[in-house]
């Protein structure tokens, strides 16, 4: 799969810049966008299993626009960012550190992630982290705290989930415990439930 910064002959360069002990952090929220889609696909399914409080979750207005702040703030309060989309929030950690060819190392467990995201993939055996995530966004800073709470100002929910390190591994880990190394990216998780949909 082709994803976002990544061509046929690899990642196109762009502007901004990672370094080593930068702050890596997210704004908006892991598969969100993925598990709305499924919510409308499979709408009369979920209704027979969750109350409507529970789908209302997945069917709320966007709110303000993370990548127009990344926009705005760019050389800012942040110097690199890769917009979510495509392959979830672990397609865009693979594509910013592939662009900048910079190592990082993040804790899924850091990762803004809605209640009810969760529960529609545990309910179809989806990682959430490979799920479609349209409208946020991953980004450098130097002062990550300082880029939160500037997002978190502006209504937009955002985390520092880890830090951009020396050499070009992409290490992560799962509540503080070693959970491996980035792989490259997996088709989207969306597809597995509503890939029929989406081609019609």
């Amino acid at each position: 799969m082709r994803t976002a910064g990544q061509g046929p002959r690899g990642f196109k360069r762009r502007d901004g810049e990672m370094r080593p002990g930068q702050d890596l952090i997210m704004a908006g929220y892991a598969g969100l966008d993925g598990a709305c889609g499924i919510a409308r696909a499979r709408r009369e399914e979920l209704e027979r299993r969750f109350c409507s409080a529970f789908l209302k979750q997945l069917a709320g207005s966007p709110g303000p626009s993370p990548v127009i702040w990344a926009g705005e703030h760019l050389g800012a309060d942040i110097t690199a960012y890769e917009v979510l989309g495509e392959g979830g929030v672990l397609a865009a950690l693979w594509n910013l550190s592939g662009v900048f060819n910079a190592g990082i190392e993040f804790d899924l467990r850091r990762i803004p992630i809605r209640q009810a995201t969760v529960e529609i993939c545990e309910l179809y055996g989806l990682n959430p982290y490979r799920l479609r995530s349209g409208g946020g966004f991953m980004a450098a800073a130097d002062n990550g705290g300082r880029a939160v709470r500037a997002l978190e100002a502006a209504g937009i929910p955002a985390a520092v989930i880890g830090s951009v390190i020396p050499g070009t591994a992409r290490r992560m880990s799962h509540g503080g415990e070693s959970a491996g190394f980035l792989e490259r990216p997996q088709p989207d998780e969306y597809d597995k439930i509503c890939g029929d949909e989406r081609q019609t």
